[in-house]
């Protein structure tokens, strides 16, 4: 019975294996030479009218072990500034910090943070900040001040290390 049920299972795998090998995976005759990857991009494009996804982020990294380079005194500055924060997940690597809520000192409000610093360059276009309170999104002055705080902070801290 057991050399039975082995031979059963022999043959069903060989048979798997003689089927992946052939290639045509049930996508029509053996001229057609589009991958799933087209065909998933031609429907992406029927649906939404662009070919672009969130993916494509990741994808144009030509070198894997190549790591994002943030800017390092907007990095610093953003922790100085929303310290009263309590921070829940760091990667300085892809430069987002992501915090708990926590009220500012003097404020009645509790705010939550996510920062993303996506550039090296001290610059506003490298830092997004992203404020959360217990009803829903912060007021775009709130953001524009935490951000400016940052940025500023920031700039102090360049010239005080570089002695200008």
């Amino acid at each position: 019975m057991a050399a039975r049920s082995a031979a059963l299972t022999m043959t069903a795998l060989g048979l798997s294996v003689a089927l992946a090998g052939c290639g045509l995976g049930g996508r029509g005759d053996a001229g057609d030479q589009r991958t799933a990857r087209d065909y998933a991009l031609e429907e992406r494009m029927a649906e939404t009218g662009s070919t672009a996804s969130i993916w494509d982020l990741f994808a144009s990294r030509e070198d894997p072990s190549t790591v994002l380079t943030v800017n390092r005194y907007i990095w610093t500055a953003s922790l100085e500034v929303l310290d009263f924060l309590p921070v829940e997940q760091i990667d300085p690597f892809s430069g987002v910090i992501s915090t708990g809520f926590g009220t500012p000192p003097g404020g009645g409000r509790p705010y939550r943070a996510t920062i993303a610093v996506t550039d090296a360059a001290l610059d506003a276009r490298s830092l997004n900040v992203a404020l959360v309170t217990r009803n829903g999104p912060a007021s775009a002055e709130t953001v524009r001040a935490v951000e400016n705080a940052i940025l500023t902070r920031a700039r102090q801290i360049r010239i005080r290390e570089l002695g200008l």
